[in-house]
């Protein structure tokens, strides 16, 4: 696929105000929560399918950790470039189609060889989801409101996670768990048709938030310079002569893009924060619901993914879209709120979650999720708009790929994979119970070292976002 490919409107018949963005902004905020709800969703089922299945709990940390984010993570990259370069609703649609396929299919897995390779399959169609959708965000709203826009979006987070607690559960409670696989697949494949045939694609840098010149756009890369690209070029000798030359170029534009990206000190500290935090969150909310059927298995298994679903529908979304909205409201007059709120959320957060795991009665252990969830959603809106911001133009797609292989590789393939084998280990020790206590009373301690992170963003903003924008920043 080219950039001639585009079957859009030309970009001045392509309206960037509202409602119609609005309604773009909205559409793609249900992709995103169909994202998460079929990511999601392997957490939710766990008991169940480790009943059904007879898995361990180093294979339920792989299922919901490492097969998901392996190729979810490496694709990311070169779908995000030409998600750059391409028709990037086009890219959203195939790739919401392909993953809610794989979704369905996971319903007909015997076991966990099966299984793990359906997840690899969600994986390869999430791939090509946030990146082109948060630059095609970015084309549509300006810098100084992409901090909300992208806050709104970030919402398919909590909302999807709601979902998957609240139909998951009742799903697996009244039927199967292999029925709640298919009945939560299905739907993203019409949701991908609406918004092939109904959003169109806007011009690039429309919106603004760059300045000078992009030293990415129309880049041809003839002569390796350094060993990384020198090792391109030799591996680039595999292909036949008319591909090679391409290979060499795109494969070194997108190493010197990210050498680039990493160089600029508050993106830097921005990708390292939402790895930190993500550690934490993706173990906690896969391992959520074991954490519950083991420590207070007296205790209605449907009532906590009711109450979880509510709490994350509800809190968790509020905290996502206040955390967007103030940053936009505060960064009018001081920059450095896109590090200083999400620090202070994110340092309250992590004990008020011990008091989750620790204290003995499920139902304070659950109000205590309410604003556990809260400030957990701070963070997202202000990190997702400063990779968009802090990107040329023409890198923006794969300024998300960048930032999501470093966050996913590490927070979500080893996060709830490490929370596993920990348990696992610690299981003849100390029991099943407390082993997974423990685990993830471990594994939360990285959300302090995300609060540290986004301190360092409030220190290090204002210079790279006048480089990056051209403004002067106090």
């Amino acid at each position: 696929m080219t950039a001639g490919d585009n079957a859009t409107p030309p970009a001045s018949a392509v309206p960037t105000k509202t409602p119609y963005r609005t309604y773009v902004l909205l559409l793609l905020t249900v992709v995103y929560t169909f994202n998460f709800i079929d990511r999601q969703i392997i957490g939710i089922l766990s008991p169940a399918i480790k009943e059904d299945l007879g898995l361990a709990d180093w294979q339920l940390g792989i299922l919901k950790g490492f097969a998901f984010a392996v190729l979810y993570t490496t694709l990311g990259i070169p779908i995000a470039r030409l998600a750059d370069r391409a028709n990037r609703v086009t890219i959203i649609s195939i790739s919401l189609a392909l993953w809610s396929g794989f979704t369905a299919i996971s319903g007909a897995c015997q076991n966990f060889a099966q299984l793990a390779l359906a997840r690899i399959g969600v994986g390869i169609g999430e791939a090509g989801g946030s990146p082109p959708a948060h630059s095609l965000i970015s084309d549509y709203y300006p810098k100084e409101k992409r901090a909300g826009a992208l806050a709104v979006y970030a919402m398919g987070i909590p909302i999807g996670v709601a979902f998957a607690f609240l139909g998951g559960g009742w799903l697996t409670e009244t039927f199967s768990w292999r029925v709640a696989f298919v009945v939560i697949g299905l739907p993203g494949v019409l949701v991908a048709l609406v918004l092939k045939f109904t959003v169109r694609e806007p011009a690039r840098g429309e919106t603004g938030g760059a300045a000078g010149a992009d030293a990415f756009r129309d880049l041809k890369i003839t002569a390796p310079a350094g060993p990384v690209e020198r090792v391109l070029h030799a591996v680039s000798a595999i292909f036949p002569g008319g591909l090679r030359a391409g290979f060499f170029s795109e494969t070194a534009t997108i190493w010197r893009a990210a050498k680039h990206l990493m160089s600029i000190p508050t993106y830097r500290a921005v990708v390292f924060g939402t790895t930190a935090i993500s550690f934490t969150a993706y173990a906690n909310s896969n391992w959520i619901v074991d954490f519950y059927t083991r420590s207070h298995s007296d205790f209605s298994l449907l009532t906590v993914l009711f109450s979880l679903g509510l709490i994350s529908g509800t809190a968790y979304a509020l905290g996502t879209f206040l955390g967007g909205y103030l940053v936009d409201a505060a960064a009018k007059k001081n920059k450095r709120m896109y590090g200083y709120v999400p620090a202070i959320a994110l340092l309250v957060n992590t004990p008020l979650f011990f008091v989750v795991i620790w204290h003995p009665n499920p139902v304070v252990s659950l109000i205590f999720q309410i604003p556990v969830q809260l400030a957990i959603g701070f963070y997202l809106g202000p990190a997702f708009a400063l990779a968009q911001t802090l990107a040329p133009v023409s890198v923006r797609a794969l300024s998300t790929a960048v930032f999501f292989f470093i966050l996913n590789m590490i927070a979500l393939g080893f996060g709830p994979t490490t929370a596993g084998f920990l348990s696992s280990l610690l299981t003849d020790a100390l029991g099943g119970e407390l082993a997974l206590r423990w685990s993830l009373t471990f594994v939360s301690f990285a959300g302090l070292l995300g609060a540290w992170y986004f301190y360092l963003v409030a220190k290090r903003i204002p210079a790279d976002w006048a480089k990056a924008t051209g403004e002067s920043v106090s």
